[in-house]
């Protein structure tokens, strides 16, 4: 890999979020429901605190399942690909539920394609972060040779 590389999908429509700007819109916070460091003995006791968190946020049914989900996978991904610990953080921010989970591995050895495309039935991996992508409103990764990022989102009903 040659460099650090950003992947950034947003479903959402881009156009809504330019109104933050206006003097009309109120204030716009950020309320952190969990930060925590992990490592592989701790996922199972952190997959239910997110859980937790985010029901007691507002998510509910299907998108709390999916949220979780998708949350699991980076984390099971921060172990196993990206040096055996990392750092996850969940927070409320003007109506999203957002989650970063990062890594101090090598990075990705190759970006990841943009389109929302499906690994192979027979591919042994590739499909934690897409998993996260389909579950979630929106996708950000950033890697690197120190390590990576990956941030999730999901609109609070």
């Amino acid at each position: 890999m040659t460099g650090p590389f950003h992947i950034s999908l947003n479903r959402r429509f881009p156009d809504l979020r330019e109104d933050r700007t206006s003097p009309t819109v109120g204030d716009i916070t950020t309320e952190v429901l969990l930060a925590e460091s992990f490592d592989h003995s701790s996922i199972t006791a952190l997959r239910h605190l997110v859980a937790s968190c985010v029901g007691t946020a507002g998510l509910s049914g299907d998108r709390l399942d999916d949220f979780v989900v998708a949350v699991n996978e980076l984390l099971t991904n921060a172990v196993r690909h990206g040096g055996g610990v990392g750092r996850v953080a969940v927070w409320r921010q003007d109506g999203d539920l957002v989650c970063e989970v990062s890594d101090s591995g090598a990075g990705l050895a190759e970006p990841r394609p943009l389109a929302h495309v499906r690994p192979a039935a027979d591919q042994p991996g590739g499909w934690g972060l897409w998993l996260a992508q389909e579950l979630t409103d929106s996708f950000q990764l950033t890697t690197g040779n120190g390590g990576t990022t990956v941030r999730v989102s999901s609109r609070l009903p």
